[in-house]
C-alpha cells in the first residue's frame, strides 16, 4: 500500500524533535492529528477532517504565501517548528523533506524589537562554566567563562534569552536546571552531548571565524566557553535557515567588564521588569526615549550591563552632556534617526536569504542616515562632543558605495515578493533592460489590439483580456459576433459575448509567455545576486547599525535628563558616594518627591537605616543603588550633585518571596541571599539590605543581623545600606569605626492631635520606634485590634503584665505574665484567684522563670540561672556572646 499524505507527515515528524511540523501539500502547508489540533487553537485556524486508510485525522493549514507570519506567531509562543517544504521526483510524484526548523533561538523574522539571544551553557573543570550568547536576528555572537553556577545563572538572567542549550553536566544539575527554568523565560532545547565536545566545538569555531580567531580575542582552546560557542554553531546549522552566515565575528568579554549583578539584584532593583513581572514601571520603561529598535535593545543593555571602565563611561557622559545642552541640534538629531531601520536585523535576512527588495529598499534609506546624521551634528555644539567619534566607527566610504549601489539597483516602490518582477531600475542591467523593453512593446501591441480591431473590421463591443484558463483572447459581443473575420478562430461561448483567437495573436502570447518567464528568472537571479554582495557586507552594515544604536541611546538619555533635571554624576576611582538631593528615578516620576542626601565613604562606609515601616526606607536604598548603576551605565543621575566611586558590583537583599515548589521557605530564601552576598560582594562592592532576620525568632534574627554586620564591616569592608528594625543595632555605630546612623523623619506622636505625618526625610542618628501600629491603622486593620495593640505595646514598654483576653476550659478571663527576657508568658492564673489581676502584676513578676509564688521554693536551675545573671558585668562581653548565654539560660530554664 502506497504510503498517504497523513502517513507521511507522520513518518515525517517521528524524524524531527521538533514540537510542530508544517508539511507543504500543494499551496498549502498542512499540519494533522496532535499537531493540526494545537496550531488551530495557538492562531484559530478551522479544523477539518482528513481520512486515510480508513482512519480520520485533524487536519489544518496555511497558505504557502502567509507561511513568514504563521511560522513567526508559533515560535513566539515558545513552539520548535519544523518546516517540510515539496519536491519533484524524477517519476513526476511528489515528495517532501524537512528543509528547516525555527525555535525561539533562531528565528529571523521576529516581531519583538528587544534582542532574541540563543544561549548555551557548558559546566568546565573545577567549577568554572562556559557561556555562549548569540543573536540571530543580529548576528551578535558573545562568549565569557564565569566561576560557579552562581555567577552562570546571573549572567544568563542578565541576557535573557529566549532559548537556552544546556550542556551535558548542567542537564543532570537539578538544582540549577531548576533554577534557570524559573528564573528564565526561555525554551530548553536538549541537544547531543558530542556537540558540545571540546575537540568538535574548537573545529566549529575555527572554520566559522578563522584559524586565529581563538587566540586573537584571548580565548584558551580548552575553555568551556569554546563548547557553548561550538554547540551553539552545531545547532544553528541544523536548523537549515543559512543565519551562521550573519553570525561574522566572535566576541570575548570578561564579566568583570562590567558590574556584578545577579539575577536577585536584577529582579530587586526592577530594571527591565518590575517585581509583578510586567515592563510598565521598570527603569528601563522609565527612562526609554529611543526612536528605534537597535536604540532600545542597547538601551537596555547598557542598563542591565553597567561598565567598569571610567574612560568608556566619561565618553558616555561627555555626549549625554552635550546632547542634553543642545535641544535643538539633539532634536534634528533623533529625527533624523526617525527615519532608520534595524540594520542589524537587515544583515542578518540578507545572510539567511530571507531578505526582500523591501528589506534591501530599508538598507539603502538607513545607510543614507549616516550622512544626515553627520550633517546634523556639523556646526553645531555637537561637533565637539564624541557623536563624531561615534559615527566613525563604521567604514563610512565602504557605507556610501554600497548604498549608492542599492540606491542604482531598486526602485522606490518594490513588489512585496522577489518573483513577480519589477524590482530593478531601468539602467541597472542591459539584458534586463532589453527584456523589459520588449515586453512593454507587447503590452502595448495587447493594449491597442482591440481599438484596431474595431476599425479594421468594423467590429463594436470588442475586448482584449487574459485569464488562466483561456489565456490571451479578443471578445466580441453576440450582436456582432457573426461580423467577425475568417481568422478568427472560436474558443469560448458566453451568454452575451464570444471569445476568439487569432494566430498572430497566439504567437504575441507565446512571446510575452516568453519575455515574463526571462524577464522573472533573471529578476531573480540578479536579485539574489544584490541580496549576496549585502550579506557580504554584513560586517559592515552590523557596525553601521550599531553605530545608529549608540547615538539613539545617547541622546534617549540626554532627552530624559533634560526633561527630569538630572546632573553629570562625577565618577572617580575612590570610594565615596556622595549624593546631594538625590531622587529615585521611578518613583519621581509617579509622585511628588522629596529628595535625600547620602554620604558614604572609607570611613563612613556602613549605614543603618531606621525608620517606621512605609515611611521611605526602601526607596531611599534602592535610589542609591540605582543612582550608582545608572552612572556606570553612562546616564545622568537624579540629583542636584553626586560624586560616585566605581564599584565592581551592586548586590541586594530586598525582602523575599516563599518558593516552596523548590522546597525553600521565606527565611531560607533570605539567607541563601545574605550567604550569596557575604560569599560574592568586595571592599568595592554596593550592598544594600533591607531587613535581616526578620523571618525566625527574634533572638534568633537580631543575632544573625549583628553577626551579619560585624562581618560586612569587618572582613568584607564594602558600601553598605542596611534597614532594619531591630533598634539593637543601632548601638554598633558606637562600637565599628564605620558604622553610622540614619534615619527616617516623623513628624508627631501616634494619638496626638494631628498624630503622626512621615516626613521622607533622612536624618543623622537612629530612630527611637518603628510606628507599625500607626502602619497597621493605616491599612486598614480594625480599631479593635489597633487599639488593643497599643495597650499590649504599652504594657511591654513598662515590664507589666499583659492580659490574655479569652476563655479558660472554666470561662474564666486569664492573665498571663509576658516575660520579656525570654520573649514568652512566663505564667498564668485565673483573674479571681489572689495576685490574678492585671493591677496586682509587678515587674518582679516578669521573668522569675517559674510563676512562683511566696513561700514556694525557688528551683534550683533557676537559681543558679539568677547567680550567674547577677554576676555578669554586660559592659564586658560582646552583644553576641550576651545573647548566646541568655539563650542558653532560656534553654535551662525551659527543661
Amino acid at each position: 500500500m502506497s504510503q498517504g499524505i497523513v502517513e507521511e507527515f507522520l513518518s515525517l515528524k517521528a524524524e524531527t524533535d521538533a514540537d510542530l511540523l508544517l508539511m507543504q501539500c500543494g499551496d498549502f502547508y498542512e499540519l494533522f492529528a496532535d499537531d493540526a489540533e494545537t496550531v488551530a487553537d495557538e492562531l484559530d485556524l478551522t479544523i477539518s477532517q482528513k481520512s486515510s486508510h480508513g482512519s480520520s485525522y485533524p487536519m489544518a493549514g496555511v497558505p504557502l504565501s502567509e507561511l513568514t507570519p504563521y511560522l513567526t506567531a508559533l515560535v513566539e509562543r515558545g513552539y520548535r517548528v519544523a518546516v517540510a517544504d515539496q519536491f519533484d521526483a524524477e517519476d513526476g510524484s511528489k515528495y517532501r523533506e524537512i528543509t528547516r526548523l525555527a525555535s525561539p533561538g533562531t528565528l529571523v523574522e521576529t516581531t519583538d524589537d528587544d534582542a532574541q539571544y540563543l544561549a548555551a551553557v557548558v559546566e568546565g573543570q573545577s567549577g568554572e562554566y562556559g557561556l555562549a550568547f548569540a543573536d540571530i536576528t543580529t548576528g551578535r555572537f558573545l562568549v565569557t567563562a564565569v566561576d560557579g553556577a552562581d555567577a552562570a545563572s546571573a549572567e544568563l538572567y542578565r541576557f535573557s534569552p529566549t532559548e537556552l542549550l544546556p550542556g551535558p553536566g548542567v542537564r543532570n544539575d537539578d538544582a540549577l536546571l531548576s533554577r534557570l527554568q524559573e528564573r528564565l523565560d526561555a525554551t530548553h532545547t536538549l541537544r547531543p552531548s558530542d556537540e558540545f565536545g571540546a575537540g568538535r566545538a574548537r573545529h566549529r569555531v575555527r572554520e566559522r571565524f578563522g584559524e586565529s580567531t581563538l587566540e586573537s580575542i584571548g580565548l584558551d582552546d580548552d575553555s568551556p566557553a569554546v563548547q557553548a560557542a561550538g554547540a551553539i554553531l552545531a545547532y544553528v546549522e541544523d536548523t537549515g535557515l543559512g543565519v551562521s552566515a550573519a553570525m561574522s565575528r566572535l566576541q570575548h568579554y570578561r564579566p568583570d567588564d562590567h558590574l556584578d549583578l545577579d539575577a536577585t539584584t536584577q529582579r530587586n532593583l526592577e530594571l527591565v521588569e518590575t517585581m509583578q513581572g510586567g515592563s510598565e514601571g521598570s527603569l528601563f520603561d522609565t527612562i526609554d526615549a529611543t526612536v528605534s529598535s537597535p536604540g532600545r535593545r542597547l538601551l537596555r543593555e547598557w542598563l542591565t550591563r553597567p561598565r567598569r571602565d571610567q574612560e568608556l563611561l566619561a565618553r558616555r557622559h561627555d555626549a549625554v552632556e552635550s546632547l542634553a545642552s543642545a535641544a535643538l541640534a539633539r532634536e534634528a538629531l533623533r529625527d533624523c534617526l526617525d527615519d532608520a531601520y534595524d540594520l542589524e536585523r537587515l544583515a542578518s535576512r540578507a545572510a539567511s536569504g530571507s531578505a526582500d527588495a523591501g528589506d534591501l529598499l530599508a538598507v539603502t534609506q538607513t545607510l543614507a542616515v549616516l550622512p544626515a546624521l553627520e550633517d546634523a551634528i556639523d556646526d553645531t555644539p555637537l561637533a565637539t562632543s564624541p557623536l563624531p567619534e561615534v559615527l566613525a566607527k563604521p567604514d563610512r566610504a565602504a557605507a556610501a558605495d554600497l548604498r549608492d549601489d542599492l540606491d542604482a539597483a531598486i526602485r522606490e516602490d518594490p513588489p512585496k515578493t522577489v518573483t513577480q518582477g519589477g524590482i530593478f531600475r531601468e539602467g541597472y542591467d542591459d539584458e534586463l533592460d532589453e527584456l523589459i523593453e520588449r515586453h512593454e512593446e507587447l503590452e502595448r501591441f495587447l493594449d491597442t489590439l482591440a481599438d484596431r480591431e474595431k476599425r479594421q473590421h468594423g467590429l463594436s463591443h470588442v475586448t482584449v483580456d487574459r485569464n488562466k484558463t483561456d489565456g490571451y483572447y479578443i471578445q466580441v459581443g453576440k450582436s456582432v459576433a457573426d461580423q467577425v473575420p475568417e481568422h478568427y478562430r472560436e474558443v469560448k461561448t458566453l451568454k452575451n459575448s464570444k471569445r476568439f483567437v487569432t494566430e498572430e495573436l497566439e504567437e504575441k502570447e507565446r512571446e510575452i509567455m516568453r519575455v515574463e518567464e526571462a524577464r522573472g528568472e533573471l529578476e531573480y537571479e540578479l536579485f539574489e545576486e544584490l541580496r549576496e554582495r549585502v550579506a557580504a557586507r554584513a560586517e559592515l552594515l552590523q557596525d553601521a547599525g550599531r553605530a545608529i544604536a549608540e547615538v539613539d541611546a545617547l541622546a534617549s538619555l540626554a532627552d530624559h535628563a533634560a526633561r527630569n533635571d538630572w546632573t553629570r554624576p562625577e565618577l572617580t576611582d575612590g570610594d565615596a558616594l556622595h549624593v546631594e538631593a538625590g531622587r529615585h528615578p521611578v518613583v519621581e516620576t509617579t509622585t511628588e518627591f522629596v529628595p535625600n542626601d547620602l554620604h558614604l565613604d572609607r570611613d563612613r562606609r556602613f549605614l543603618i537605616v531606621t525608620g517606621p515601616n512605609m515611611s521611605g526606607k526602601s526607596t531611599y536604598m534602592r535610589q542609591a543603588a540605582l543612582i550608582t548603576l545608572l552612572a556606570q551605565a553612562g546616564s545622568f543621575v537624579p540629583a542636584r550633585a553626586a560624586e560616585v566611586g566605581l564599584v565592581d558590583g551592586i548586590y541586594t537583599r530586598v525582602g523575599a518571596l516563599d518558593e516552596l515548589a523548590q522546597g525553600r521557605s521565606t527565611f531560607m530564601v533570605e539567607m541563601q541571599e545574605l550567604s550569596n552576598i557575604l560569599h560574592s560582594a568586595t571592599e568595592d562592592s554596593l550592598v544594600i539590605l533591607d531587613e535581616v532576620g526578620r523571618g525566625t525568632a527574634t533572638y534568633d534574627g537580631i543575632s544573625i543581623a549583628w553577626a551579619a554586620t560585624e562581618y560586612l564591616h569587618n572582613e568584607v569592608r564594602a558600601k553598605t545600606l542596611f534597614a532594619t528594625h531591630y533598634h539593637e543595632l543601632t548601638t554598633l555605630a558606637d562600637h565599628l569605626d564605620g558604622v553610622a546612623n540614619v534615619h527616617v523623619a516623623v513628624d508627631g506622636e501616634p494619638g496626638e492631635e494631628n498624630d503622626v505625618t512621615f516626613l521622607r526625610t533622612v536624618r543623622d542618628g537612629p530612630t527611637d520606634r518603628s510606628y507599625g501600629i500607626h502602619v497597621a491603622d493605616l491599612a486598614g486593620v480594625p480599631g479593635p485590634v489597633v487599639d488593643r495593640a497599643g495597650d499590649v505595646l504599652d504594657r511591654l514598654r513598662e515590664d507589666k503584665a499583659i492580659e490574655a483576653r479569652g476563655s479558660g476550659g472554666d470561662g474564666e478571663p486569664k492573665q498571663a505574665v509576658f516575660d520579656l527576657s525570654s520573649g514568652s508568658f512566663a505564667g498564668a492564673t485565673s483573674a479571681d484567684e489572689p495576685g490574678g489581676g492585671a493591677a496586682d502584676a509587678t515587674p518582679e513578676t516578669v521573668g522569675d522563670g517559674g510563676g512562683n509564688v511566696e513561700g514556694e521554693p525557688v528551683d534550683p536551675e533557676a537559681a543558679d540561672v539568677l547567680d550567674e545573671l547577677d554576676g555578669t558585668n554586660v559592659a564586658e562581653i560582646s552583644p553576641i556572646e550576651l545573647m548566646q548565654r541568655v539563650e542558653e539560660w532560656q534553654s535551662r530554664l525551659e527543661d
